[in-house]
């Protein structure tokens, strides 16, 4: 059992690690996180989404969280950005260093990376 004091030593330095639910989410972004997803890579995907947002400075303005089944196990890891402004824009078969091009793009930029939509992987 750890103490108090190694317990909140060890919040202390997690917590920049975690943007979940402590922004004014104008932008939300979530990872599919079922065994599906997780057997398909997304917990490297939530993690590159986590860093990407803290390293960007957005931890105020961009909220990562995770959920459940999305229901297109095939598209796994699948990642949905809700914004203010837009419609949701759907990503399949995310990968870490599609996650860092995501958040400069889109995140950042304002426009979908359109080549990893679902829309886009359809066949």
């Amino acid at each position: 059992m750890k103490s108090l004091e190694e317990l909140k030593a060890i919040k202390a330095k997690m917590q920049d690690k975690v943007v979940l639910r402590k922004s004014s989410g104008d932008i939300r972004i979530v990872v599919g996180m079922a065994t599906c997803g997780i057997a398909a890579g997304a917990r490297p995907v939530l993690n590159a989404f986590v860093e990407g947002i803290n390293q960007a400075g957005l931890g105020e303005s961009v909220i990562v969280t995770q959920t459940g089944c999305i229901g297109i196990c095939q598209y796994e890891p699948v990642v949905e950005v809700y914004t203010k402004d837009t419609e949701k824009v759907t990503y399949v078969k995310m990968t870490a260093e599609k996650a860092a091009e995501v958040i400069e793009k889109h995140i950042k930029g304002g426009k979908p990376v359109a080549e990893y939509t679902i829309n886009a992987n359809k066949k």
